[in-house]
């Protein structure tokens, strides 16, 4: 016999507070890998640090507003989901990891493509998205905003 269990109100916030308090972690590790990104002065003043670490500064600001008022949130996942929960950082970990060594667009290939498949997408339909997403972004940055995207030690 199985008995649903639905956590209190207050086991629901400090989940939610939990969930925060690891995004801040992940806000902190994504902003000082972004400021180590090194890159020519005279060639663009703000430079490619400007999009990631603006990125963590909003993630932890909207982890500060959570952590004081949450709101209400879906109890502790268990089983197969939990793994789905924790292949996402350990996902962006990786394709930060890479950024590199390999370079921008692999690196967007595989966040996009992990990610894809996480959530559940065929693999082919998952590779193209991946391709298009990479080629896509890509484009916007160096063509359209023309900043710098490392092509990656492997590369070049």
């Amino acid at each position: 016999m199985s008995e649903n269990h639905h956590p209190s109100a207050r086991a629901v916030q400090l989940i939610g507070r939990g969930a925060a308090l690891c995004l801040i972690l992940l806000a902190l590790a994504y902003g000082i890998g972004g400021s180590m990104i090194e890159y020519a002065f005279s060639s663009d003043p703000l430079g490619p640090r400007v999009f990631p670490v603006a990125l963590a500064i909003v993630l932890g600001l909207l982890c500060i507003w959570y952590i004081a008022s949450p709101g209400s949130a879906e109890g502790f996942p268990s089983g197969a989901l939990l793994v789905r929960v924790l292949s996402v950082p350990v996902l962006l970990i990786v394709s930060v990891a890479l950024f590199e060594p390999a370079g921008f667009a692999i690196s967007i290939f595989v966040l996009t493509f992990g990610a894809a498949l996480i959530f559940g997408a065929p693999p082919v339909k998952a590779f193209i998205g991946a391709v298009g997403h990479a080629a896509l972004w890509w484009f916007v940055f160096s063509y359209l905003l023309e900043v710098y995207l490392p092509v990656g030690a492997l590369f070049g």
